[in-house]
Formats: structure tokens, sequence, C-alpha cells
């Protein structure tokens, strides 16, 4: 099969290698899928240019979408011929969607309505479920005051969209270029974080009390930002991630007076019931033709280099996929 790979860490187009390599055979519990798209993350290229190799060479990218053409033992046979979209395919293991061909573990492995194309399924992964269980954490509802922050980028974009059908106001943040399109999404305001005091603002929103929560991208951004009240009392800030990881601050003060709580989670490593109800809440939305999917950029395996750049480079408004 065709894939592409890399032995060591380092620039996409330095450590990037598309060829030839063997096709995998499922083995007992896994489908084999071949694979029409491949999802590229923001967290497929920091590994790629950072995070040590747990293996020879790692085919690169977690999400992906495609036909399960075999099954191995202990696999339902009626599975063959089923669209997939795949999740985890290359976390803590060698191989993953950046090929024609994956092996998985059947579970790994989600029905895929006929309604919904390839391109879409390669978002599910890690933009799709990251939102759903940070929607699902915020206990969206009617009377609930969410603040999205990236409201525009892959995950947040579908944040918005989740909370909004379940009956939140959702206030997000994103530039001025991308305001429209987490606008379209269904959030009734947005700030522009380059320009505005995003606290002071959600202030202004919400009367002085601040949002009951947050889903947030990047904790070393936002966390300062709950000494400056854009958090309500009884508050919650729940985040999938940082751009700094060490050296961050936790205003205590502020948090403790307010009672405020702090609620960090890894798509990676969800818990079997709250996929499935991540999962779920997907399927709803995919059935009942209600979740808006935008790719922004399309590539082929051959120039996967210019698809994981054009994640660096952070002017793609959309998800970026590979297209075999």
């Amino acid at each position: 099969m065709k894939a592409a790979w890399y032995e060591k860490n380092g620039e996409a187009k330095d450590v990037l290698v598309v060829g030839e390599m063997a096709t995998p055979k499922p083995q007992a519990g896994e489908v084999l899928v071949r694979l029409a798209t491949s999802g590229v993350n923001p967290s497929d290229v920091k590994s790629r240019r950072g995070r040590p190799l747990i293996g020879p060479r790692i085919v690169p990218h977690s999400d992906g979408a495609g036909i399960i053409e075999a099954v191995g033992a202990g696999v339902d046979k009626g599975r063959v011929g089923e669209r997939v979209w795949l999740w985890n395919g290359q976390w803590k293991r060698t191989n993953g969607t950046a090929a024609e061909y994956i092996a998985l573990p059947s579970r790994q492995a989600v029905p895929l309505p006929d309604a919904t194309g390839f391109d879409a399924g390669a978002c599910f992964g890690i933009p799709g479920l990251t939102a759903a269980h940070g929607v699902a954490l915020a206990e969206a509802a009617a009377g609930k005051t969410i603040l999205v922050t990236g409201a525009a980028s892959g995950v947040g974009h579908y944040a918005v969209q989740m909370a909004a059908a379940l009956g939140a106001r959702v206030i997000g943040t994103a530039s001025a270029k991308r305001a429209d399109h987490a606008r379209a999404a269904g959030a009734s305001e947005i700030i522009d974080y380059k320009q505005e005091d995003v606290a002071a603002r959600v202030k202004e929103l919400t009367g002085g009390k601040g949002a009951d929560v947050i889903i947030d991208m990047d904790l070393g951004t936002t966390l300062p930002m709950l000494a400056d009240g854009v958090l309500a009392q009884y508050g919650k800030l729940i985040c999938y991630g940082s751009n700094a990881v060490t050296g961050i601050e936790v205003p205590f003060g502020p948090m403790l007076w307010n009672a405020l709580t702090l609620q960090l989670f890894l798509v990676y490593e969800l818990q079997p019931g709250e996929r499935a109800e991540a999962e779920a809440l997907l399927a709803k939305m995919q059935t009942e033709g209600t979740l808006v999917h935008t790719i922004g950029a399309r590539f082929p395996l051959e120039q996967i280099a210019e698809a994981h750049e054009a994640i660096e480079a952070g002017e793609v408004i959309g998800n970026v996929i590979l297209e075999f």
C-alpha cells in the first residue's frame, strides 16, 4: 500500500516520506479499513515535530474515514463493506491513517451514515469528539451562557453548533477574518480576542455576571482571565489544550472565592461511557442533518508535507484532510 511516514522528528519536508509499505492484516478483534480520507490535526503536527517516537517508523494521523474491507477473528463478518470513521488511529500505535489502509480495533471504527461524506468523517475523531465531550461536560442547555474560545477552529466550530443546538447562549472568540465563520455556527456574539479585552466583553455581555462555562483551547491564555471575572460564581472552565504546557499560574484566590471548577480532558483518553455519549451526539446531529462540516484544505497523500505546513501556518479556516 501507499503510505506516508517519518523516522525522526523534524520539519515536515525534512522528515515526511511517501512510499510503499506492506498492507496490514487485521488481527483478532480488528478491522481492516481502506481509507478514503485522513484528518490532519494540530496534535499530529506537534507529534511529528517533537514527540518521542514509539517505534522506528511512524505513519501519522489519528483520524480518517473509509470502508471496512476485512475483519479479524471475533469480529462480525457483516461489518465488511461498512462505511466508518475512525478514532485514535495513531494514538499509542505506530501506524495511523496517512496510508491507504489501516488495521485497528473494531470499536475504533464507527458507522458513518450514507449521507455523511468521507471528508466529514475524517474530522470526527479529534475535532468532533473533543467538541462533543466538552459540550457534555458543560451541560449545555437553555439558560446557560457558554464561552467557546477559538470558536472558528475545528473543535470550536463544532462546539458552538452543538451547544447552540442544545439551547445554550454561545459567545465565541475569533479574529475578525474568522468571525463570520464562528457566527454562522450559532454564536450569538463574537469577541475579537486580538482587539478586545475578552473578560471585560464577556462581563458586559452577561450583565457583569460572567459566563457559566468556558470550553477552552488554550489554558495558558484563558486561566488568567479568571481573576478578571470572565466566569460567573460556581462557573466551570473546561479545557482540552494549551499552547504553553509549563509555567502556567493558577489564580487560586479568585477560583477559591468564586468556587470555580477547572476540568481538563484529553480526547484520546476518554472513558468508554464518555466516548459513547460523544459518539451518540455526533450520530444524532448527522442523522438530523444539523451538523455543518468545514473542510478548509484538501491534499493528496503525496502532499502530506504541505498539509502539515498548512496547519502550522494557521491560515486555513476549517479542517485539513488528505484524500486518497
